[in-house]
C-alpha cells in the first residue's frame, strides 16, 4: 500500500493513497498518468478520503490534544501533583479520541470500475477495534470481492474459457491489472493456485499455443504454470482428446502382431554391407539419458520468469524437484522477509529448510 500519490510506483502491487479531500478530477489523473506518461496498472489503485461531516469533531480532537500537550510542557506553569496526573490522563484519553476521529473521518474509497471511479463506505469503527486503517480498508475490499485471496477453477473457466478454446495465462493475469473493474488478485499466485486445482480437477488443461493452434501438455495432473507468453489453459474437451490419442498406440495392419508388453519396437542399425538389419529389445546403448540433474547458476536480472519453463519440465520429468535460492549483494528487512517470503511459502504450503 503506498502513503500518498508521490510514493506511487507502477509495479503490479495494490496501492492505497490517502487523499486530502474527495477530488474526483484528481483521482482519476492519478489513475490514468503515472507523471507524464501513461499509466499501465489502473486496476490496483484505490483511493481513500475523509468525510466532510467528521471534520469538525477531528479538528476539534486536534486542538484539544495540543492545548494540553502546551499544558504539559509548559515549565513556567505551577500544577500540582493531582493536576499533572489529570494532564496525563487527558493526553492519553485524546490519544485513544484522536485515533477513532481519524478512523471516522477516514472511511470513503473510491474504486476503479468499468463504468469509472465507483463509491465505497468502510462503515463506523467498532469500539475497541484495534486494527490499523489499512487493515480495515483491506477486509472492506475482501469483504467486497473488490480484491481476491483466492479464485475457484469454475471462475476462471466460466470468465475465460466459455466463448474460446484457450486463453493466455499471462494475460489473464494482466489483464486483472491494467482493465479497471477486473477482478484483482492480491498476487499472481492467486491465478497460479486456482490454474494448479483447475488442471488437476480437469476442467482444463495447460498447454502452449502456436501459430493460433493449441497443445495440451498437461491435463488431471499437479503441474506449476510459468505465465510464459505462449501458455495457455485449455478447455477440458481438447485437452483430454488430444492426450488421449497420444495415449493411444498406432493400429497395426492386418496380420500384423503389436510387440509384447515389456519389449521394444524393431530399432535398426547398419550392417557392413550397408543394409539394414532389425533387432527387436531395448535402443541401442549409446542413446544416453540421465536419472539425476544438478544445475547452479546465476540467475540476470528481470529474468526470474524465463526460467518457470525449465522448471515446467523438470518437473513434469521427475518426481523430485528441489530449488536453493542463494541471494546476495543487497538487503532485505526482517518485516519484509517474514511477511512476503516466508508468509508466501507458508501459502504455497513449502516447507523451506
Amino acid at each position: 500500500w503506498a502513503k500518498g500519490p508521490d510514493d506511487i510506483i507502477d509495479n503490479e502491487e495494490l496501492k492505497l493513497v490517502i487523499m486530502k479531500n474527495e477530488n474526483v478530477q484528481l483521482m482519476n489523473d492519478i489513475m490514468k498518468k503515472k507523471g507524464q506518461t501513461s499509466r499501465i496498472y489502473r486496476n490496483t489503485i484505490f483511493f481513500l478520503y475523509p468525510l466532510d461531516n467528521e471534520r469538525p469533531l477531528f479538528i476539534q480532537s486536534i486542538k484539544k490534544k495540543l492545548a494540553f500537550k502546551a499544558i504539559d510542557e509548559d515549565k513556567g506553569i505551577k500544577l500540582t501533583e493531582e493536576q499533572k496526573k489529570q494532564i496525563n490522563r487527558e493526553l492519553k484519553n485524546l490519544d485513544e479520541d484522536l485515533q477513532i476521529s481519524i478512523r471516522k473521518l477516514y472511511r470513503k474509497i473510491s474504486i476503479p470500475g468499468k463504468d469509472g471511479l465507483k463509491p465505497d463506505d468502510i462503515g463506523i469503527p467498532t469500539y475497541g477495534e484495534s486494527k490499523s486503517l489499512d487493515d480495515e480498508v483491506y477486509d472492506t475490499l475482501r469483504t467486497n470481492n473488490e480484491i481476491l485471496e483466492k479464485i475457484a477453477p469454475l471462475t476462471l473457466k466460466a470468465k475465460y474459457l466459455s466463448r474460446r478454446d484457450f486463453a493466455h495465462t499471462e494475460l489473464i493475469y494482466q489483464s486483472s491489472l491494467k482493465t479497471p473493474g477486473e477482478a484483482r488478485p492480491v498476487s499472481r499466485s492467486v491465478f497460479e493456485n486456482g490454474i494448479i486445482e483447475g488442471v488437476e480437477n480437469g476442467l482444463f488443461g495447460l498447454g502452449e499455443v502456436k501459430d493460433e493452434t493449441c497443445k495440451c501438455e498437461f491435463f488431471k495432473k499437479h503441474i506449476t504454470p510459468s505465465f510464459q507468453e505462449n501458455e495457455v489453459i485449455i478447455i477440458s474437451e481438447i485437452s483430454e482428446k488430444q492426450l488421449e490419442k497420444e495415449a493411444t498406440p498406432p493400429s497395426t495392419t492386418e496380420g500384423e502382431k503389436s510387440p509384447p508388453i515389456g519389449q521394444g519396437v524393431p530399432w535398426f542399425k547398419e550392417t557392413g554391407s550397408g543394409e539394414e538389419e532389425a533387432s527387436v529389445g531395448t535402443p541401442p546403448t549409446d542413446i544416453k539419458g540421465r536419472s539425476v540433474v544438478k544445475l547452479r547458476f546465476k540467475v540476470p536480472k528481470g529474468k526470474v520468469s524465463n526460467i518457470m519453463g525449465i522448471m515446467n519440465l523438470l518437473q513434469s520429468k521427475f518426481e523430485n524437484l528441489q530449488i536453493e535460492i542463494v541471494a546476495t549483494d543487497g538487503s532485505i528487512s526482517d518485516q519484509d522477509y517474514e511477511d512476503k517470503i516466508m508468509e508466501a511459502f507458508r501459502q504455497l504450503g513449502i516447507d523451506t529448510e
